[in-house]
């Protein structure tokens, strides 16, 4: 009886190592399918991204800062303020999803660093994947493969930070306009 233990485990061992194999195999041919083997393809998203984040935490920040400058100015015109600031932040949210629609749409013009399915592919249709993505809505009808999704995975974490930015600079500016009151 120890014997045939240790031949069935050692044909457990072989037929796990055996699953491993292939499945490590098949997943390798999969990623290449996706061209997630193109290192230059790979940075080029990344350095892109990179430099999206930037621009929109640099417009964001100054954004808020003049609106904050600009708001006090105004003087007891409560209402006005208000109006202002949300109006002002929505704005600058609408801006920073075209940044992040032109990157995209920009990328996709060529394969290999991934494709859009579900859409054609025009401004307008990255806009549109580019605010549901921000907003981390999701889009289930639109979707990307390949390397350009490092792009719209990190838009989606830009967004909540800036909408979160955005909800706690509106809450404090609208303590201090109901303060003076």
């Amino acid at each position: 009886m120890p014997g045939n233990r240790q031949t069935y485990a050692c044909a457990t061992s072989v037929l796990a190592a055996t699953a491993v194999f292939f499945s490590g195999a098949a997943r390798a041919q999969q990623v290449s399918a996706t061209g997630y083997d193109n290192w230059g393809a790979n940075f080029v998203v990344v350095a892109v991204t990179a430099m999206v984040v930037c621009v929109c935490v640099l417009l964001h920040y100054e954004a808020l800062s003049f609106l904050s400058r600009w708001l006090a100015r105004l003087g007891g015109q409560h209402r006005r303020r208000v109006l202002f600031a949300i109006f002002g932040v929505l704005s600058v949210h609408i801006v920073e999803i075209w940044i992040f629609a032109l990157a995209c749409t920009f990328l996709l013009l060529s394969r290999s660093f991934g494709t859009a399915h579900g859409y054609a592919g025009g401004i307008l249709d990255g806009v549109y994947v580019s605010s549901m993505t921000f907003t981390t809505v999701g889009a289930g009808d639109a979707y990307l493969s390949g390397p350009i999704r490092f792009l719209v995975g990190t838009e989606a974490l830009t967004g909540l930070v800036l909408i979160t930015w955005s909800a706690s600079f509106t809450f404090l500016e609208m303590e201090r306009f109901w303060r003076d009151r």
